[in-house]
C-alpha cells in the first residue's frame, strides 16, 4: 500500500519518546512517527501512482499543523483497540486530504469525511489507560508542513518527497 504521509518534526518525535513509558502496556507501540495523509492503494507501476499523486497535489501550499493533545479511538474500524494518538489540528492538511480523496478513492470509515489527522502512538491494550493518557496535558507543538512523503507501506520506507507549495 502506498500513501502520502506528513513527516513530523523532531519535537513531535521527542514528545512521543517522552510518552513511551506510559505506553509500554499496549500491544504495539510505534517507534517511527509520521502522519498518514491519504492512502493511495497499490499499483503495478509505482511511477504512475506517484505521478497521479503529484498531479493531485499541484498548487497545494505549505500549511500549519499543531499537536494539540492526546486522544484515542476506542473502536477503530481496522486493527486492535484502543488506538492512542497525538491529535493534530490542521485545516490545511484536511484540505489536502480532501483534494487527494477526489483523485484516489477514500477508504470507508477512515478517510473522506471520517478522516482524523493524527500521529499514532500505540494500539491494543487497556481502554482505561487510553482514557488516562487522553486526560494528560501536553505542550502544544506547532510546525509548518513544507513537504510530504510518497511512502511505500510494504517496505515502510519513503520513496520520494514532495515540496510544498507544490
Amino acid at each position: 500500500m502506498y500513501s502520502v504521509n506528513v513527516p513530523v518534526p523532531g519535537r513531535v518525535r521527542a514528545l512521543a519518546a517522552d510518552l513511551y513509558p506510559s505506553l509500554v502496556g499496549f500491544d504495539t507501540v510505534r517507534d517511527d512517527h509520521s502522519l498518514l495523509l491519504k492512502r493511495l492503494g497499490d499499483a503495478p507501476q509505482v511511477d504512475r501512482l506517484q505521478h497521479r499523486a503529484h498531479r493531485a497535489l499541484e498548487g497545494a501550499p505549505a500549511v500549519e499543523a499543531a499537536i494539540t493533545g492526546i486522544d484515542y479511538f476506542a473502536d477503530p474500524p481496522l486493527g486492535s483497540a484502543p488506538v492512542v494518538y497525538l491529535a493534530v489540528e490542521s485545516p490545511g492538511l484536511e484540505q489536502i486530504h480532501r483534494d487527494l480523496a477526489e483523485v484516489f478513492d477514500p477508504v470507508e470509515e477512515l478517510e473522506g469525511p471520517d478522516y482524523v489527522p493524527h500521529v499514532t502512538l500505540a494500539r491494543g491494550g487497556d481502554l482505561e489507560t487510553a482514557r488516562r493518557l487522553a486526560d494528560r496535558e501536553i505542550d502544544q507543538v506547532t510546525w509548518t508542513v513544507s513537504e510530504l512523503e510518497f511512502f511505500d507501506g510494504q517496505y515502510r520506507l519513503p520513496v520520494s518527497r514532495i515540496s510544498l507549495p507544490a
